[in-house]
């Protein structure tokens, strides 16, 4: 049976770069121009731009914080409803599949949703991300640690932790069982750049 779903996975470099070509050109940038605003290689943006290679987790980090965009901005599909059935959707994964995330809906306004999934005893550590955006994390079902400002935070199931995400920080699944989290992302200045950790 064939799908509509314009999330498939042989769909996702393509989509990304064409969308970057286009928000590229829009802004009057040289390939070169986009390669030291952002800090990806010339060569990494011509064939994320071309659909020959599906960017990392990293990768696509730092292409939408160098040009002030939700990472979603790159990805948009328009529709008046839509259902995200977990994997069903896009997955970005980190260089070494530890991580993967599922954007849910695209952008919706100042914020982003995201499903996740850390594999067991394994770390993904994030570089800083553009002043004012905040995470807010809630563990649906395992353990995670966050390390964040020196600071280390234990969610079990259910817990959430809200911070500032323009440091880098850590998130580690100590236990032996995949860990599935639920993300907002929210392009707001916060109020306090304090750690907040909301328990059940």
């Amino acid at each position: 049976m064939s799908s509509n779903n314009p999330w498939e996975e042989n769909n996702v470099g393509k989509r990304i770069g064409a969308k970057l070509r286009q928000i590229r050109r829009g802004r009057g940038l040289s390939m070169e121009a986009l390669a030291n605003q952002i800090g990806v290689s010339k060569m990494t943006l011509a064939k994320i731009e071309q659909g020959e290679a599906n960017p990392t987790l990293s990768v696509i980090w730092k292409i939408a914080n160098g040009l002030s965009i939700p990472i979603t901005a790159l990805l948009s599909v328009e529709a008046n409803v839509s259902l995200a059935r977990k994997n069903e959707g896009l997955k970005l994964t980190s260089a070494n599949d530890s991580f993967t995330v599922e954007p849910l809906f695209g952008a919706q306004g100042s914020f982003e949703l995201y499903r996740g999934y850390l594999q067991a005893h394994s770390e993904y550590p994030s570089e800083a991300h553009a002043p004012g955006v905040v995470e807010f994390v809630t563990v649906m079902s395992g353990k995670l640690t966050v390390e964040v400002d020196g600071e280390t935070y234990h969610l079990e199931e259910h817990d959430s932790i809200r911070f500032s995400v323009d440091r880098p920080h850590t998130y580690i699944n100590p236990s032996p069982s995949l860990t599935v989290l639920h993300f907002v992302i929210a392009y707001t200045s916060p109020e306090t750049n304090t750690s907040v950790l909301f328990r059940k």
